[in-house]
């Protein structure tokens, strides 16, 4: 029976993904590692800080891993919870696994500890990138309710791959974020069909801001991740300006598109609102020439 990655927790994703019982916990909540800041301001306080680190393996490969969970303040990383993450990847950087892998699933930063988690969100990016100079991928997978956006949405898009879902996000400022700095008229957060053509995996995946879409399921999860590891990290000079080559042509070709249909039209599909109403499957194979990405 398949297993829905967007509907499990932290702990669930990380049963599912991983090797069965091969998964070692670091820092787990009966350590009680918590934010030093939350009681102060009498907030609620969660054992693990709102993110499941440790060590195991997908397909035999040994895995570093670190999972946040959505359920505890929207995943939104404070001092701990980023140190946490931080420490993974600095460990990865020592012991070098076969990957990093990184469950995000967050809306940024805790507003509680604003400046201490500002900082620690700079820390994972500057950590991120320590890993894949040392030669350790670091892949990103995003398919939970509360997508992935802030600081960590950028953290996300310094990662050697980005595996999502239909459902999953991605992006900086959160749709009620933008409405409210700019308005209804800007950006209507409750217009999920416009959210999921902006930030959502298909947009994401066609215009090459994610390297890989799935269904949502453990399964398909895992495949994607074991390929991606396969397929290394090309940490060069070379794929940094095609990067940013293709970032430049981005901006001119799409930077008058006021709407993701728009560039999917742009992009070439003849009938871009058949996107939404397509299975993974049918979406992935139609989508070949009809997205950007370094090639």
């Amino acid at each position: 029976m398949s297993r829905s990655y967007y509907e499990s927790n932290a702990r669930a994703r990380i049963a599912g993904l991983l090797d069965a019982n091969s998964f070692h916990e670091w820092l787990p909540a009966e350590a009680r590692v918590t934010s030093p800041h939350l009681a102060t301001l009498e907030q609620p306080a969660a054992f693990d800080d709102g993110v499941v680190i440790g060590q195991g393996s997908i397909a035999g490969k040994n895995i570093f891993i670190a999972a946040q969970e959505g359920g505890f303040m929207g995943g939104a990383v404070g001092e701990v919870h980023g140190a946490k993450i931080v420490g993974v990847l600095e460990r990865a950087v020592r012991d070098h696994p076969a990957a990093v892998l990184l469950l995000l699933e967050t809306g940024g930063v805790r507003l509680q500890e604003a400046n201490a988690g500002l900082i620690a969100v700079s820390e994972v990016m500057r950590a991120i990138l320590s890993a894949r100079a040392a030669g350790v991928p670091v892949v990103v997978v995003i398919g939970g309710q509360y997508g992935c956006f802030g600081g960590m949405g950028i953290a996300a898009r310094c990662a050697s791959a980005i595996i999502m879902s239909e459902e999953g996000r991605l992006g900086l400022s959160g749709p009620e974020v933008i409405e409210t700095a700019r308005g209804v008229e800007e950006y209507d957060a409750r217009d999920r069909a416009l959210v999921w053509r902006t930030v959502g995996g298909k947009h994401r995946y066609l215009i090459g801001e994610c390297d890989a879409i799935v269904p949502d399921s453990m399964e398909a999860f895992q495949q994607a991740i074991m390929t991606c590891i396969e397929n290394g990290d090309d940490w060069s000079l070379e794929a940094l300006k095609q990067e940013h080559q293709l970032l430049n042509e981005r901006v001119k070709r799409f930077g008058t598109c006021k709407d993701g249909r728009d560039i999917w039209r742009e992009l070439g599909w003849a009938d871009p609102i058949s996107i939404a109403m397509m299975d993974n499957d049918e979406f992935v194979k139609a989508a070949q020439g009809h997205r950007t990405k370094n090639n």
